[in-house]
């Protein structure tokens, strides 16, 4: 049985109080429950902070980014080992946002799974397909090809650390989403591919839907088989629509 993850990506928004408030609200409602786990991914400046407001509760980190290098000169970048020093323990790779506007590709991403693999964190690879390329019938070609590109050289300990979140490119701050049929399709076939590329961890790897999740359509999604949480932009910002996602995200 997948452990259901409900992650809240709060990208580039939020001032340093408001981002304390919101953990310690998130914090506080994530205690009531032990069938669901809670990750927060809030900015660099605000890690350290939320990570003092959050300590000792259920609440898990993440960082939004981290460098594709170990360490160096590399101004502006951070690091995976500083990461893990500050507190985290997952890395968001591949968002579409850095994807599509930073223009992040696979062998770089894939270094950057590298990266954070080697100081013993969590990756969660994003992956998904444009709105043309759903139209052009090369939505499953191009996310396999995303899985392929970042993780395909991994061993059964490094894929064990490994969580997806599939977000079609699409539904990520549009307010439309896949139904819950699409995105089990999709889901379905990445555990597939999963299965063929590590058969041993298919069962146990995450799989989590982001695009445009809201507390009126979390039940639906959190419905079927192969969908084990749901990583949430928009929604995560304010206490009062996250926490009713992490309230129905398990019936």
């Amino acid at each position: 049985m997948r452990m259901p993850l409900i992650a809240g990506n709060w990208k580039m928004h939020l001032t340093l109080h408001e981002a304390v408030e919101l953990a310690k609200a998130v914090a506080a409602a994530a205690e009531q429950y032990s069938d669901r786990e809670v990750l927060l991914y809030p900015t660099f400046l605000q890690f350290t902070r939320v990570q003092e407001a959050v300590s000792g509760t259920k609440v898990l980190l993440g960082a939004q980014n981290c460098s594709a290098e170990k360490d160096g000169a590399f101004t502006g970048e951070i690091s995976a080992a500083q990461l893990r020093d500050a507190g985290a323990q997952y890395v968001l790779i591949g968002h579409s946002e850095r994807r599509h506007i930073l223009g992040e590709k696979d062998d770089f991403l894939k270094k950057k799974i590298d990266r954070v693999l080697e100081q013993n964190l969590k990756p969660m690879l994003c992956v998904g397909e444009t709105l043309s390329e759903r139209e052009a019938g090369r939505a499953k070609e191009v996310v396999l090809n995303q899985l392929l590109a970042a993780l395909q050289h991994l061993h059964e300990n490094e894929w064990r650390q490994i969580t997806i979140a599939y977000e079609p490119v699409w539904a990520i701050g549009t307010g439309k989403n896949a139904t819950p049929e699409d995105a089990q399709r999709m889901h379905s076939t990445i555990r597939s591919k999963i299965s063929a590329l590590c058969p041993s961890v298919a069962h146990t790897v995450r799989i989590l839907y982001g695009g445009s999740v809201k507390p009126d359509n979390i039940a639906a999604l959190m419905a079927m088989p192969d969908i084990d949480g749901v990583l949430v932009g928009g929604a995560s910002l304010k206490a009062e629509s996250f926490i009713a996602i992490l309230r129905d995200a398990v019936v």
